[in-house]
């Protein structure tokens, strides 16, 4: 079995291929964007399984996912990231996608969630596709995606990135989260959603 990484985040990157290799995946290569991996993959020929980081460089929401899909020939393709709407994911399934893998999945289902893409079905974890993406209380959609970046432990910067936006007006939604959840700093409001039960 060849699986391909493709991960700007290189302890990230590093992590899962040891996952995969202790997992028994014989052949597994990584690449820190989506420009390498489509040389690789043109120069090796198709892989049974490409990997690719949602929000990396040359990604382009779900042209970059094209992209591969065509230079793979076909074969399994599947997102990964750390911070990813199920409606997003829903989209990806829908043009092709082989499936959705959390960075925050257990190893050894991480290995069997590969195995079960290389066997041809698509894979996305259960409870993520539970997940309901509509806005909670009195906060808007937006704010409600800050407040899991918040609940997640991820820095404004990492909650900007993710959603496309400026660091700035990650800071304005927390300010405003805040004030909604009578929360005193951003720690506070995930403390605040974590005992209500609001995410």
């Amino acid at each position: 079995m060849r699986v391909l990484i493709a991960d700007d985040h290189d302890l990230v990157r590093e992590a899962i291929a040891a996952l995969l290799v202790q997992e028994g995946i014989e052949d597994v290569q990584t690449v820190c964007d989506l420009d390498q991996a489509l040389v690789l993959v043109t120069e090796q020929g198709s892989f049974d399984l490409v990997l690719l980081d949602f929000k990396m460089p040359g990604m382009d929401g779900l042209k970059g996912l094209k992209k591969m899909q065509n230079a793979n020939e076909g074969r399994p393709v599947a997102l990964l990231s750390g911070n990813m709407s199920r409606a997003a994911v829903q989209e990806a399934i829908d043009q092709g996608a082989s499936g959705f893998v959390p960075k925050t999945l257990a190893s050894h289902s991480l290995g069997n969630a590969v195995k079960f893409m290389i066997a041809g079905e698509t894979f996305a974890p259960y409870n993520f596709m539970q997940q309901d993406d509509t806005p909670i209380g009195n906060l808007s959609m937006r704010e409600t995606e800050v407040l899991r970046g918040l609940c997640d432990g991820l820095a404004n910067k990492e909650i900007a990135n993710n959603l496309d936006l400026q660091e700035a007006t990650i800071k304005l939604h927390v300010k405003t989260l805040c004030r909604k959840l009578e929360a005193k700093n951003r720690t506070h409001a995930a403390m605040i959603a974590r005992d209500r039960n609001l995410l």
